[in-house]
């Protein structure tokens, strides 16, 4: 398979720096564009990035200028976006009307009608919608979209319980500050502290959830017939998202019956797909994101304490927020692309 040339916009910040760690080891992608906000323009990468994670500046980007966030500057096949949501409404738009493939982290344009917000493992079909966007919107390119961190996460441990007859589900989050950017939040409100609100959060994965477990019909996407209430919480923890689910069903379920559902959601055969999606816990103190967040190199969720509730069953599920929940999830949906043949 030959290389396809890549994009990045937005490749200073966290899931831009994100972006750059698994591109830059990618057997079918390789990055041949870099660009971040205007002041950056026409500076190297190495010298203007404040590189925030354990690994060092891959060699090849130190030394690639970063370029305007204009389609006439960039040469690329695929354009990966780790915008704001405010600014990739417009840039994103740009890019698909001129014709790129844009693979998007960000929210801007998650929920229009005729825009795949994917999950691989869980509604490839909805890819479907890019022939309806491309007439739509009389576009030479399109755009695909992959889902908030916390959904991404939640959205992986439900697909396997809809085929059990999911009615209900309520999610408590216990998020990491990764989630919020860099800076992120100020040390003297989450040291010794839990912020109880995330912007826009709860709405994002109760929206988001129902359109990505719906149905396609007549090329538009039936949101699920299932409710989702979600309460959304900043942690003192650095990375991975944990997150309490209590599942309501139409019949009665065993606790078998769930583990079992969970180990029954197969990998795919693209390059960042872990060995297995969903890693199920018999540790009745597990997952913790410090034992379990880089689980399928940050491509897996992991689940635990799997119990009876009231009225269904509860569990823990945990995900690394900025592979899983953003770069590695933008990627993966660009290697389903591949594979599709709509690159």
């Amino acid at each position: 398979m030959s290389m396809y040339k890549v994009a990045i916009l937005g490749a200073t910040g966290m899931v831009g720096q994100r972006f750059v760690q698994f591109l830059s080891e990618h057997p079918w992608f390789k990055i041949s564009a870099l660009s971040a906000s205007e002041r950056r323009v026409g500076k190297f990468y190495g010298e203007e990035v404040r590189w925030l994670l354990s690994s060092q500046i891959p060699d090849e980007v130190k030394d690639l200028e970063m370029l305007p966030m204009k389609p006439e500057k960039i040469d690329a096949d695929i354009v990966f976006s780790a915008l704001p949501s405010d600014i990739a409404k417009q840039v994103e738009a740009e890019f698909a009307k001129a014709g790129f493939i844009v693979a998007s982290n960000a929210s801007a344009f998650r929920m229009e009608e005729d825009i795949p917000l994917v999950i691989p493992e869980v509604n490839a079909d909805h890819l479907s919608l890019i022939d309806v966007q491309k007439k739509n919107r009389e576009w030479d390119g399109f755009i695909v979209t992959n889902p908030n961190c916390t959904t991404i996460i939640l959205t992986l441990s439900l697909k396997p319980l809809m085929e059990l007859g999911l009615k209900s589900v309520k999610m408590a989050s216990m998020q990491a500050l990764s989630g919020a950017g860099y800076p992120g939040v100020a040390s003297l409100d989450i040291v010794d502290n839990i912020i109880p609100f995330i912007k826009n959060e709860e709405e994002k994965v109760e929206r988001e959830t129902l359109k990505i477990l719906g149905k396609l019909e007549n090329r538009k996407v039936l949101p699920a017939n299932i409710k989702i209430s979600a309460s959304c919480h900043r942690v003192p923890v650095v990375d991975g998202h944990t997150e309490a689910v209590f599942a309501e069903f139409r019949n009665e379920v065993e606790i078998e019956d769930v583990k079992n559902a969970f180990e029954s959601l197969k990998p795919l055969d693209l390059p960042s797909s872990p060995q297995r999606v969903i890693v199920v816990r018999e540790e009745e103190d597990r997952p913790q994101p410090k034992l379990d967040r880089d689980e399928g190199n940050g491509m897996s969720i992991v689940i635990g304490r799997i119990r009876k509730d009231f009225d269904g069953i509860k569990y823990i599920v945990l995900g690394h927020n900025t592979i899983r929940g953003a770069a590695g999830a933008s990627i993966l949906n660009a290697e389903l692309m591949v594979k599709e043949k709509l690159i």
